[in-house]
């Protein structure tokens, strides 16, 4: 099964951290699973490094390049997707989520999150 993971799901995945839930941490073990990161996360951590919210153990290109060599999935920002933002709700003012829910609803992708705002956009979450 492919999941889109979101941003905190993916960096407490690969960090071991105890807050990814059971549940979650069970459905990107599973035999088969495909983790797949969307660009949109990637800009993401790239602000968040910037601002000194955020570190990781090497430089940013480095470090999501190892990670799709040990084979998580990058889902690319398509202009349909960036489009799509315009027609949801405003549940949520965070940008890179309301990418997230897009790509999730238009590639049909479950996604791992703990951030329930993701149910009012009618995505399938994973917690």
């Amino acid at each position: 099964m492919r999941l889109l993971l979101d941003t905190h799901a993916f960096l407490w995945f690969v960090a071991g951290d105890k807050r990814l839930s059971p549940a979650a941490r069970q459905a990107m073990e599973q035999s088969g699973a495909e983790l797949v990161l969307s660009a949109a996360s990637v800009w993401e951590m790239a602000i968040k490094l910037r601002l000194g919210r955020l570190s990781v153990p090497e430089p940013l290109e480095a470090y999501i390049a190892g990670k799709l060599r040990e084979g998580f999935q990058l889902l690319p920002v398509e202009w349909e997707q960036a489009a799509r933002v315009a027609t949801l709700p405003f549940h949520h003012r965070d940008p890179f989520d309301r990418l997230l829910a897009c790509q999730a609803l238009m590639e049909a992708l479950p996604m791992v999150t703990a951030d329930a705002i993701f149910h009012t956009y009618g995505v399938k979450v994973i917690w």
